[in-house]
């Protein structure tokens, strides 16, 4: 079964230069393509439409424009192409920082939509791995200091070496059908209202 094909949404309030984006996914085989030339409830439409990638082309955006451009990038958590005439270093750095997947700059040409939006889409995607692979690292390992706190608590409690320590944790937790960093927070929740 192929996947399923990618809708797009395009916001630019001159239809000329929509009209050019338009024809660039058509011609890189994007068919489901939705074009809107107000920004005025931009939130409610694209929660509405629900599109898989959004393009903005914004020509020459004032800061306020680029802002409110950049807050919605933070909040969509989609791929993000955004075009404009032109830049400086600190617009392009907030756009990076705000989530948007490729920023280009005087580089709205018809040939060029489809190889930006691919782009675009793949820094993403690993973009969003390496999100959840640094939540995941983070995660284990306030995980294992749960379970070195619990460790601790355990040796100095009913002297224990660290190895006896660890070990008990691990029996609990498998005799409770639970994680071990769960037993652990429960020991050291435990512990606490002992104190």
């Amino acid at each position: 079964m192929s996947p399923k094909p990618l809708s797009v949404l395009v916001l630019d309030d001159n239809t000329v230069r929509a009209s050019i984006i338009e024809a660039g996914l058509h011609d890189g085989g994007y068919r489901d393509v939705t074009i809107l030339n107000d920004v005025v409830g931009i939130a409610q439409r694209i929660a509405e439409i629900e599109p898989d990638v959004i393009v903005i082309d914004l020509g020459n955006p004032n800061r306020d424009m680029l802002e409110n451009m950049f807050q919605l990038s933070r909040a969509v958590k989609r791929p993000i192409a955004m075009f404009v005439d032109s830049s400086d270093t600190a617009s392009m750095e907030a756009a990076i920082d705000a989530g948007v997947s490729a920023y280009v700059v005087d580089g709205l040409r018809k040939d060029r939509v489809k190889p930006i939006l691919d782009m675009a889409i793949s820094r993403f995607n690993a973009y969003s791995r390496l999100e959840r692979e640094l939540e995941e690292t983070r995660s284990e390992l306030e995980s294992r200091k749960v379970v070195d706190r619990a460790k601790g608590i355990l040796m100095k409690s009913k002297g224990l070496s660290e190895e006896e320590a660890y070990r008990l944790l691990r029996r609990t937790a498998m005799n409770q059908n639970r994680k071990i960093g769960e037993v652990a927070q429960s020991l050291i929740l435990a512990a606490g209202l002992l104190e």
